[in-house]
Parts: C-alpha cells; structure tokens; sequence
C-alpha cells in the first residue's frame, strides 16, 4: 500500500503548458478520484504518476520515493485503460495471467492468484472464454483482474467505464467501489463524469486547464464550491448563478426585492454586484423564507422530479421539483436564502 506525491508538477509540449504547477498527496488507501472537462490534464497526470509521460519539472513519489526516473514496469502500479487493452487471441485466463507470466510467476502461484482474481470480478465461469464472446462489463473486469493479480500498491483508472452504457455504468461504479474496500489499495481514478466522481470518491480533484480548482471530500466540493467553476461542473443540473446589484442591503431576483441577513451583509461588505449561486434543488424548499414566480420557459419530467427552467436577471436557471407539482406557463417558487452562496462577480472566486 502506498501514498502519492506530486510536488510543484508541471509538464509541457512545447511551449504549450499542460500541467501547471500541481502539488497534491494522495492517502494510502485512498480512492482519489481526477475529473474535469476534456483536455484539463487529468489523464495527463495519471500518465505521469504511471510514468508513461515525462514531467517537465517537479517531483513525483510513490511510497516515499521519487519515482521521477524509476522505469513504469518498477513503478508498482496497475494501470486500467478505457479500451481495455485485452488480447483478442488469449482467453480470459490467459488475459488476468499475463503480467504473472511476464515476471516469471510459477505456474501454481499464477493459477491461484488469477482463480482469487476471478472469483472477486465474478469471472470463475468465463475463464476459457476469449474476449469477444464477454460483454463490455465483463471485459472490464478482466481488465481489473489483470490489475488485481499483480497486487500492487496504487492503481490507476482512467475513464475505464466510458465505452459502458448507462445502466452498465451504475453497476460498475458500485463494483469499483467494493473493490477498493476489499482490496484496502490507494486507487487514483480519472473521469469527466461528474456523477461517477461524486458517488465513488473519497475525495475529489476538480481541474480545469490544468490547475487544480479544488480538492476535498464529494460533500464539500458539492455543497460548498471555491468557484463558480467548481460549482457549475459538478451538479446535474449545474448551480444556478444569477448576477445581482446590491442596494441597501437587498438583492433582485427579476422584480422581487429580497432582504440580505447580517451574516450576508458582512461577507458582501462594500461590493455593489455580486453573483448568488444556489443549487437547483434548493429553489423549491419546504422551509422557504421567499417565494417568487418565474415564466417556464420548458420543463423536464425525470420520474419523481421535474427540471424546470427559466430566467432570473437574465441568467438562465434550473429548479429540482416535485413530479406531482402542478404549474401552467407560470411556477411559485420557494426557496431559502440561507442556502445563498456568494461568488466575485469579476474573478468568479467564492466570497466567505
């Protein structure tokens, strides 16, 4: 088992910077979960801490040691990809055996680490199956097994259920997960799925152009986002940000004056415009100490709830309600302004 370090981390193709200047540690056992949007670098790093990218300047270690110019195959680190990477020609057996056989593992050793494996993933009865008669859920299992075996002390995923579909997916996270508390090793897993990265993570690493924006547990990085970046990626739908002009001590919501606590007050201080962020599902609270109407410009049903949208301040909104709420082109919406938070309307950084 073993902790990972990156220290001042940059890399660059050229004169084009990738990684900028990232400082991050990762637990022993935990599972670290990357994700931003397409080209923030998170594979990138990955590839790093797995050395299969060179770093321009900075220092990785695993286990304590820099592993800067440690070759990847003494890294002692398993890598899943999201292609699986399995040899068509090899049965399953022979797929999970493979790194075994290439650290000349005797054959008794290797037929029971890839019979342990197997019997975690559920693949006892496809052992001498060849990989195009499984489904993609299988295949990634054998990926898996194949990283199981060889017992290392990180393991690296990225993006291993993207080629899924949805319902797939949901079955693979929670297999991960199970995993990871079995096997008690730090896993590092990539994803630009903002879902997978909540319900998997024991802590989130949102990027964006290559900067970590925020690092912390999934409730934190949910409930309290250093930035309207953070807060407009993760969520679905995304935070709702509406610019506001402060006079006086209140704020308009379309034609609705509301009044700012003293609490809000303080943390505004002598700022004339700001941005309120507020989460969909808490535009219609059973607590509410405002309520407003808003035009519907459509809605969606998602079985128990409905999304609503609409426009505050010419910022287009979301609201998370009750299926069974009845609305023509016109919604009551009831919200709580305890459940504001408030954002600098130029640098988009979180006010506290």
């Amino acid at each position: 088992m073993a902790n990972v370090t990156l220290k001042n981390v940059v890399k660059k193709y050229d004169t084009k910077t990738i990684i900028n200047n990232i400082s991050l540690e990762v637990k022993d056992k935990e599972f670290l979960v990357l994700v931003g949007s397409s080209g923030c670098g998170k594979s990138t790093i990955l590839r790093m801490i797995a050395g299969l990218e060179d770093i321009t300047s900075g220092e990785i270690y695993i286990d304590d040691k820099c592993v800067n110019n440690v070759h990847p195959k003494d890294r002692d680190i398993a890598f899943v990809f999201q292609s699986y990477a399995l040899y068509p020609h090899m049965s399953v057996y022979e797929n999970i055996a493979f790194p075994l056989k290439m650290r000349n593992f005797k054959k008794d050793e290797i037929d029971k680490k890839v019979k342990e494996a197997a019997e975690i993933l559920n693949l006892s009865e496809y052992l001498d199956r060849k990989p195009k008669q499984l489904s993609g859920g299988q295949r990634q299992r054998v990926a898996l097994g194949r990283a199981i075996v060889r017992n290392p002390k990180v393991f690296l995923m990225d993006e291993p259920l993207s080629n899924l579909d949805a319902k797939l997916r949901v079955q693979m996270r929670s297999e991960i997960k199970k995993l990871h508390e079995k096997l008690q090793t730090t896993f590092i897993y990539v994803t630009h799925d903002q879902t997978e990265a909540l319900t998997m993570g024991d802590r989130i690493v949102v990027l964006d152009k290559g900067v970590i924006q925020q690092a912390d547990k999934p409730e934190e990085i949910y409930y309290n986002p250093s930035n309207t970046f953070v807060g407009g990626f993760l969520g679905s739908p995304s935070m709702n940000f509406i610019n506001v002009k402060i006079n006086g001590g209140l704020i308009n919501f379309n034609d609705y004056s509301i009044a700012l606590t003293e609490t809000q007050k303080q943390i505004i201080k002598d700022r004339q415009q700001v941005v309120v962020g507020i989460r969909p599902e808490k535009m219609d609270v059973s607590n509410p100490n405002y309520a407003f109407n808003a035009q519907v410009d459509i809605s969606e049903m998602l079985g128990s709830e409905k999304i609503v949208y609409f426009n505050i301040n010419d910022s287009k909104c979301s609201a998370k309600i009750d299926a069974q709420k009845q609305f023509g082109k016109e919604i009551e919406l009831n919200f709580n302004t305890n459940d504001f938070l408030f954002f600098d309307a130029d640098s988009g950084m979180r006010i506290s």
